[in-house]
């Protein structure tokens, strides 16, 4: 096994892990390994089968939680929202875009981070949920940013960790089925792709196994901190890889 063979396996662990613990971020914590041993064109399909297989793994453990009444709403609109972000793609500039998106979310992460009381929001029902969903979808087709937006709202409620990590696996699940079979009608599922998503899948499925381990013994209020940490960090990952690979 060569260099490039032992990043793709130590970003699928570290992301599996990430993943096990907060219900996203695979491609946020394995992109800066894999990126270093393959093309965006390729990682970008392994991020996809990699967050699908640790989000199938994990979601057994929060299934309990999920109420589809509540959920649904997300889902449909973010499906709904991924063509329309797709059509927008000759519309927009991607690189300011992406920027405004990454600025955005470094200044919510960093505001929730060193508020000493937490901001919470108690209106807003399906409709909203539904039209958070939306806004995702749309980011999603448009600059592959779906998780942002349902996860600041999430943020914001008064949920329990069970209640936040259930949008965000159920919502997430839904989105990227649909950009594997988008990438799958593509073509970007090559064989290279599945020699190297081979290599990744032991280290997925055992970072998002001890991922949930950790999960089962933090809390709320440190749940809500490594989401925010996360946040933070998926800004940061937006505006350097807009600045290096835009």
């Amino acid at each position: 096994m060569g260099l490039n063979e032992l990043l793709i396996l130590a970003g699928a662990l570290a992301g599996g892990f990430v993943s096990g613990l907060a219900g996203f971020g695979t491609g946020l914590t394995a992109l800066p390994f894999w990126l270093s041993a393959v093309p965006p064109v390729v990682a970008a399909p392994i991020v996809v089968i990699c967050s699908i297989v640790a989000q199938i793994q994990t979601i057994p453990a929060i299934w309990h939680a999920i109420v589809w009444r509540d959920v649904l709403p997300f889902i449909l609109g973010g499906l709904i929202g991924v063509p329309i972000g797709t059509l927008l793609l000759a519309h927009i500039s991607l690189q300011g875009f992406k920027l405004v998106i990454g600025c955005f979310l470094i200044l919510f992460s960093s505001f929730m981070l060193l508020s000493r009381s937490a901001l919470k929001i108690r209106w807003g029902g399906n409709a909203a949920n539904g039209m958070v969903g939306f806004g995702g979808g749309v980011l999603g087709g448009l600059a592959g940013l779906s998780g942002p937006i349902p996860t600041v709202w999430a943020s914001l409620k008064d949920w329990s960790k069970d209640q936040k990590r259930s949008v965000f696996q159920a919502f997430n699940l839904s989105i990227l089925t649909l950009a594997a079979a988008t990438q799958a009608y593509g073509g970007f599922m090559t064989l290279e792709v599945g020699r190297l998503v081979l290599i990744a899948l032991p280290g997925t499925l055992l970072g998002a196994w001890l991922g949930r381990k950790a999960y089962e013994k933090i809390g709320t209020d440190r749940f809500n901190q490594v989401i925010l940490i996360l946040l933070l960090l998926s800004g940061l990952s937006t505006i350097v890889s807009t600045v290096i690979f835009d």
